[in-house]
């Protein structure tokens, strides 16, 4: 049986290595946030492009400051957007806005709260070295510099930049479609009324949600009974799609058809258990030329199994690296205990701030305690070599999208 962190290597190196050919398409600036940039963007010009002041102040040669106070003539002002037009002499300043163009001769700023202002003299009384308070032209970037590569995940700090220097119209992948089958005979629709001993089809839901945040887009397409012909139709419908989750029907049940159905279809299967819990009997699988995983059926399993090994698949056909797995360390509220050897995945909450927080585990009974996760914000994770996590010490925390 697979630790998790090979199982999601194992996902990264295969859909890597088999990944299909990506299409382009141009969307406007306003609407790329989310997508992957598809071509390296370059400055199409220095920036700053001038010096550029970062303090409300005055302009001035710094070795006129080496005394204070000192008396210096007021020449006029500069705003931002404006350009001043003459030379910065000797005891000479000029009164400075932030974002305003520094003028010639000038090779320092002092804040305005330094200075008082006495007729047409401007009176320093603090001094200041060259360079104080100005941001030198070109020193956030040069012509032609990349500044946004090919593959990168557009956020709003991307965005801004693509707009700083121009790209009112940027070349993304297009997103990958991820078809999301869900099966059981438990299962009824969202909107339907179950029986006593039903569910509704929450999974879809929740995993169309985690689609989106990973740059794909979700096809729903409902629930399979657990029937073989009604499950292959629909895996073969799903298999139309760049990318197919299926949940449910994975463990060793009588009624767990997946694997069945998937090999009768030809798959090729790369794994189909993983030491972990929530999400043990995970599978992840080739079929057809396309990517199939089957995510456990119990809302919490779907979510963890996700998050540990769709993610990284679906960003991969999204264009971009596969991200990261995010960890930070955090002083343990309660302890817990560990009566497995499987590396546990506890919805929990992050206590605190600063450098001091803690997490605590949520009440939690179970893989299909879909309360306690929208109840936590991260996963409390126990290794499978821990027996028991003590109160005051320092654990993993696995920080949660969404």
């Amino acid at each position: 049986m697979l630790h998790y962190t090979e199982a999601r290597q194992r996902v990264v190196s295969i859909v890597s290595g088999q990944r299909p050919v990506l299409v382009t398409e141009i969307v406007p600036l306003a609407e790329c946030a989310g997508r992957v940039l598809a071509v390296d963007v370059t400055a199409d010009r220095d920036y700053p492009p001038f010096n550029r002041s970062t303090r409300d102040g005055y302009a001035l040669r710094a070795e006129d400051s080496a005394t204070v106070p000192a008396s210096l003539r007021r020449a006029g002002e500069i705003r931002a957007g404006e350009a001043f037009q003459g030379r910065v002499s000797q005891t000479e300043c000029v009164q400075i806005m932030t974002g305003a163009p520094v003028p010639d001769g000038a090779d320092a700023v002092v804040m305005i709260e330094h200075t008082e202002m006495k007729g047409d003299q401007v009176l320093v009384k603090r001094a200041v070295s060259a360079g104080d308070n100005i941001v030198p032209c070109g020193s956030e970037a040069r012509r032609e510099e990349v500044l946004v590569t090919a593959g990168t995940p557009l956020g709003y700090p991307q965005v801004s930049l693509l707009g700083q220097v121009g790209c009112a119209q940027v070349p993304v992948f297009r997103r990958p479609r991820v078809a999301v089958l869900s099966t059981g005979d438990e299962v009824v629709a969202v909107d339907d009324t179950p029986g006593p001993v039903q569910i509704r089809n929450s999974n879809s839901y929740s995993l169309a949600a985690q689609i989106r945040e990973y740059g794909g887009e979700p096809v729903l397409l409902g629930n399979a009974r657990d029937e073989i012909k009604e499950l292959e139709r629909l895996v073969r419908r799903g298999l139309q799609e760049d990318l197919l989750l299926i949940t449910g029907g994975v463990s060793m049940g009588k009624y767990d058809l997946v694997e069945v159905v998937l090999r009768g279809l030809g798959s090729e299967f790369h794994f189909d258990e993983v030491a972990i819990r929530p999400g043990r009997p995970a599978v992840f699988a080739t079929c057809r030329g396309r990517f199939v995983f089957g995510l456990p059926g119990n809302p919490v399993s779907t979510m963890v199994t996700f998050e540990l090994f769709a993610a990284p698949a679906l960003a991969i056909l999204a264009g971009a690296p596969a991200p990261a797995l995010r960890f930070l360390k955090a002083r343990l509220a309660v302890g817990v205990e560990q009566r497995t050897n499987l590396t546990m995945f506890l919805p929990a909450q992050l206590e605190g701030e600063g450098n001091e927080v803690a997490v605590r585990a949520v009440s939690y009974q179970g893989s299909g305690d879909a309360v306690a996760v929208a109840r936590a914000d991260c996963y409390l994770v126990v290794p499978e070599t821990v027996n028991l996590l003590e109160a005051g010490g320092f654990v993993d925390v696995l920080l949660r999208r969404g």
